[in-house]
């Protein structure tokens, strides 16, 4: 009995370690894609201020062509500001999920209680 209590001691640490090892894994994917995430938003802002700045250009070029480009400017400068948002949230984001200590190591801290030191 005391040898199949301690089988079960062993598998139960075993266990324990193996959901450890998943919780962290799992902590540094969610890093990793709230960062992946913040880039893809700066992105895709700076790809919307330079379409932006090139319609500009060609208005000031080719002068006003018509009504519908002012909109078209318009409209561009607002997906910019949009889309200028929405990456500064999604860099927030992961500033507050994964920061770095002052070895410049990751530290992750997405749930408050469960936190890592990644290298």
């Amino acid at each position: 009995m005391d040898a199949a209590r301690a089988v079960l001691a062993r598998e139960n640490a075993a266990l324990k370690a193996a959901l450890a090892a998943a919780q962290t894994r799992g902590l540094e994917v969610a890093a990793e894609l709230a960062v992946a995430r913040a880039k893809a938003s700066e992105d895709m802002a700076l790809i919307a201020q330079q379409k932006l700045r090139i319609a500009k250009l060609e208005r000031q070029v080719y002068g006003q062509r018509s009504e519908r480009s002012a909109r078209l400017i318009d409209q561009l400068a607002l997906t910019f500001e949009e889309l200028e948002a929405s990456a500064t949230e999604d860099e927030l984001a992961a500033q507050k999920g994964c920061r770095q200590n002052d070895d410049g190591r990751r530290i992750v801290d997405f749930h408050g209680d469960l936190t890592r030191v990644f290298h």
